[in-house]
C-alpha cells in the first residue's frame, strides 16, 4: 500500500510504498476511502509538537471500507463501511466502564499498537503510526478504533465526523453540555471551530459569537449559525461584552494560542465556563487571573475529543447529518489528490482553508 510519511521535522512527507502487515487479535484493516487534513498533523510537521517520534505516517481523521479482521473482533465485519476515531479504548478500565472511554489507562504507546509493534514497515524499518495512521490507502487500527454505521452516508463525508466535527460539536453539547439559551463564544473557527458552532445550534444556545483574525472564516461561521461575529485583533472582550450586555456563559477555545486563551477567559460572565481543547506547541503557558476563579465563580476545563464515546455519539453526528440538522459537505473547502497532500497542509497553515480532504 502507499502512505505518506513524515522522516524529518519541517521537510515535505513523501509518498512511499509500504509493507502493511495483517490485522492481529482485536485488530481491523481497512481500505481508505478518505482522511481529512488535521492541525494535530501540521503541528508535528512543523515541530511546534516536539518529541514525535519517526519516521511516521500522520493523519486522525478518516473513513473506509472493513477488508480483514484479526481474532476476537467482534464489532465489525469485512464489507462494513466505518467511520476510524483516534482514541482506542480497552472496554474494561474504570473510564470506559464510565462512559469516557477517550481517558481510557491502557491505550498503547503512542506510536504503536497495543503490543508494542508497528504493522507498517519498509523493509526491516518500522514506520509508527499517528494514532490511526489515515494518510495510507490502508490501515491497521484497533478494533475499538473502527465504527461501523450505514451506507446512506457517502464515506468521504463521514470521515469528517472521525475528528473534527466530534471534537467540536462534543465540546459544546457533551464537555461543557451548554443549555438552551446560553450564550457562547467560540475562539478559532477553523474545522474544529465551525463545528464547535453547529454544537451551538444544536443546543440552542441564544447567542452564538464567532471570533477569528480571519474575516474570510468569520464568513464561514456565519453560515453555520453564528448570530455575531467579531475580530480577534479588535477588542474581542469589550466587543462580546457589548453583544451579550456581561459576558458569556461559555467560552471554546478551539485553537491553539495563549492570547485566545486569555480573552476566552476575560470574556465571561459570572458562573461561566471556558472549554479549552485545542493543542498547544510547547513552551506556551497561561497567564490568567486567579482571583476570578473565586471572585466570579469561573471555571476552566479540558476537553479532549468532545468528551467522545464514539461508537454511540458517531451514530448519533451520522443521524444529525441525514436528518439534515448538521452540515458536513458545507465543511470542506477544498479536496486534493493524494498526491497533493504537502499542498494541503500549506493552505492549511495559511489559514486558506477550513477544512480540506484526500479521497483516495
Amino acid at each position: 500500500m502507499k502512505a505518506a510519511v513524515l522522516r524529518q521535522v519541517n521537510v515535505p512527507m513523501k509518498i512511499e510504498e509500504i509493507d502493511l502487515q495483517e490485522p492481529r487479535a482485536g485488530e481491523v484493516k481497512i481500505k481508505m476511502a478518505a482522511t481529512g487534513i488535521c492541525h494535530s498533523c501540521l503541528h508535528v510537521m512543523d515541530g511546534s509538537l516536539p518529541g514525535v517520534p519517526l519516521p511516521m505516517v500522520l493523519g486522525d481523521e478518516g473513513s473506509g471500507v472493513v477488508t480483514a479482521i484479526g481474532s476476537g473482533v467482534s464489532n465489525v465485519a469485512v464489507g462494513d463501511h466505518v467511520i476510524i476515531s483516534w482514541s482506542p479504548a480497552c472496554n474494561y478500565c474504570k473510564y470506559c466502564v464510565s462512559g469516557r472511554p477517550v481517558l481510557c489507562v491502557n491505550q498503547p504507546v503512542f506510536g504503536y499498537m497495543h503490543d508494542g509493534t508497528s504493522r507498517m514497515k519498509v523493509g526491516n524499518e518500522d514506520i509508527l503510526h499517528f494514532g490511526p495512521a489515515t494518510y495510507a490507502t490502508e490501515i491497521v487500527v484497533p478494533s475499538s478504533c473502527a465504527v461501523p454505521v450505514t451506507k446512506e452516508i457517502p464515506l468521504d463525508i463521514a470521515a469528517l465526523i472521525g475528528c473534527s466535527v466530534m471534537t467540536g460539536v462534543g465540546a459544546v453539547t457533551q464537555t461543557a453540555n451548554v443549555p438552551v439559551g446560553a450564550s457562547l463564544a467560540v475562539f478559532g473557527c477553523g474545522g474544529i471551530g465551525l463545528n464547535a458552532i453547529q454544537g451551538g445550534v444544536l443546543a440552542g444556545a441564544s447567542q452564538i459569537i464567532a471570533v477569528d483574525i480571519s474575516d474570510f472564516k468569520l464568513t464561514a461561521a456565519e453560515s453555520f449559525g453564528a448570530t455575531h461575529t467579531v475580530r480577534a485583533d479588535r477588542d474581542a472582550v469589550s466587543e462580546i461584552n457589548k453583544i451579550t450586555k456581561g459576558g458569556v456563559d461559555f467560552a471554546i477555545v478551539a485553537v491553539g494560542n495563549n492570547k485566545a486563551l486569555a480573552q476566552a477567559w476575560d470574556s465571561l460572565a459570572p458562573g461561566g465556563t471556558c472549554v479549552s481543547l485545542a493543542l498547544y506547541p510547547a513552551g506556551q503557558t497561561m497567564d490568567l487571573d486567579p482571583n476570578k476563579f473565586a471572585a466570579k465563580e469561573l471555571k476552566l476545563i479540558g476537553s479532549r475529543y468532545g468528551s467522545a464515546r464514539p461508537s454511540i455519539d458517531f451514530i448519533t453526528m451520522v443521524n444529525l447529518y441525514l436528518e439534515g440538522k448538521l452540515k458536513l459537505t458545507e465543511l470542506v473547502t477544498k479536496r486534493y489528490e493524494f498526491e497533493e497532500i504537502n499542498e494541503a497542509h500549506r493552505a492549511l497553515a495559511a489559514g486558506e482553508v477550513t477544512r480540506t480532504m484526500i479521497n483516495f
